[in-house]
């Protein structure tokens, strides 16, 4: 069954249907809620209520991409999550956890236990770098760089002119190489002259 034909038949209030377009954008909505949540738990309980936002807003959607649509609904319960967080605690932005599916993924058999060392503590610092992002700046890079969207579906999802999404992702960028710059000592010896 396509998406389009899901699509209407959960605009008629099947809900299994519905299901169906939740299974087929689950594990991509949970790669974005947790790149820009970095915290599992929250990023899952983020998916959840999306997925029934957008159930009960689905007389909202016109056409177009449903999975911008479903993106932007996502990116916006987590800035909420955000701000809430924000408002509720103050974490070291240096404690960034990583997930074991994420390591395994990345892991090359053939490096030596060094410089897998070296790999997971640059990346840590990289997610650190962008955990310290502006919340737009942060989805823009994590939408592009990370997911692999193109700056219209970025545009699409985050409701802004694509000159602006471009923008976002450059300034995010500038900060990064800032923040790596910033904490060059903490850089593997590998990666440090390249920062000088």
């Amino acid at each position: 069954m396509n998406q389009d034909h899901l699509i209407e038949r959960s605009l008629q209030g099947d809900l299994d249907a519905f299901n169906k377009l939740v299974i087929e954008y689950q594990g991509l909505g949970h790669s974005v809620a947790n790149r820009l949540l970095n915290d599992g738990d929250a990023a899952a309980d983020a998916v959840q209520d999306s997925f029934i936002k957008a159930f009960r807003s689905l007389e909202n959607f016109r056409g177009g991409s449903f999975k911008s649509w479903l993106m932007r609904i996502i990116t916006n319960i987590c800035y909420d999550y955000l701000r809430s967080r924000q408002r509720k605690r103050t974490d070291s932005l240096d404690e960034m956890p990583v997930e074991e599916e994420y390591v395994r993924e990345l892991t090359d058999c053939s490096e030596s236990p060094h410089d897998f060392a070296e790999r997971r503590e640059l990346q840590a610092l990289i997610g650190a770098a962008i955990t310290a992002l502006p919340e737009n700046q942060r989805t823009a890079i994590v939408l592009y760089d990370v997911e692999g969207y193109a700056y219209e579906e970025i545009a699409e999802i985050t409701s802004v002119a694509l000159g602006t999404v471009k923008s976002r992702i450059s300034r995010a960028r500038g900060r990064v190489r800032a923040y790596l710059s910033k904490h060059a000592e903490l850089l593997p010896t590998a990666y440090g002259p390249a920062m000088e």
